[in-house]
């Protein structure tokens, strides 16, 4: 079987498609406002009266469950709110500091391959990190893109430490994608504690401004966006909701 490395990662549309929608809101966005709006958007877009979009927000501090979360890695419940959420994975963090990226895509105008589009959204990580001479990796056993921490002590097998950097979670209805990834710039890390984040414990998380470059959000969003269309095609900006 080819590995998600292996894979073609171009999801460029169909010719002829529109732009997909490029909205960035300022301040913090509750989430089930995001999430009311994402269903709004998919139901849009699914039924032809919306072009795809990416919409690109910070939330308050708060936890969410995937489809295969554990309760037993919820180990903080009364810490931040926790919010149960229909899209893949398990247990992860979204707060101040962290790029969340809603990714709003109707794969029957691109290629109708959950596991290509999957590791179409890490590479679109994996190049923005590069643009910011980050290198992030993928992993067969582990979805995510993870950075390798050389100087931090060996892992209990021997193995090098690595740390991860940004999760992705996802969702099809109708084939229309929804939810996505979240890219840790400057989050405050303690706040993953009170979690097993994606129930891997035995590696840690970081962030760009852990990693010593102090980024801001803007310069991200920018890297994001030109990474964004070598993959998925042309974008066009549109003013925020919230």
């Amino acid at each position: 079987m080819l590995t998600r490395t292996d894979l073609n990662l171009s999801m460029l549309p169909q010719t002829g498609s529109p732009p997909v929608r490029w909205r960035i809101s300022d301040g913090l966005v509750p989430y089930v406002e995001a999430v009311a709006e994402m269903e709004r958007e998919v139901a849009a877009i699914a039924d032809g009266r919306a072009d795809e979009l990416v919409w690109l927000l910070e939330h308050p501090p708060l936890y969410t469950a995937g489809t295969s979360a554990d309760a037993a890695d919820l180990i903080e419940p009364d810490r931040f709110p926790v919010f149960s959420t229909g899209r893949g994975g398990e247990y992860t963090y979204h707060g101040p500091g962290q790029r969340v990226a809603y990714v709003m895509l109707d794969l029957k105008r691109r290629r109708q391959d959950v596991r290509a589009y999957v590791a179409a959204l890490e590479e679109l990580i994996i190049r923005t990190l590069d643009m910011m001479n980050v290198r992030g990796e993928r992993r067969e056993d582990r979805v995510g893109v993870w950075v390798r921490r050389p100087e931090k002590p060996l892992l209990p097998d021997g193995s090098m430490a690595e740390d991860k950097i940004a999760a992705l979670g996802i969702r099809l209805r109708r084939w229309v994608s929804f939810h996505g990834l979240s890219l840790n710039v400057e989050p405050d890390l303690s706040h993953f504690t009170g979690i097993v984040p994606c129930g891997i414990s035995a590696y840690g998380v970081t962030s760009l401004v852990d990693l010593g470059l102090p980024v801001m959000m803007a310069d991200v969003d920018m890297r994001l966006r030109e990474a964004f269309e070598e993959i998925f095609g042309a974008s066009v900006s549109e003013t925020a909701v919230t």
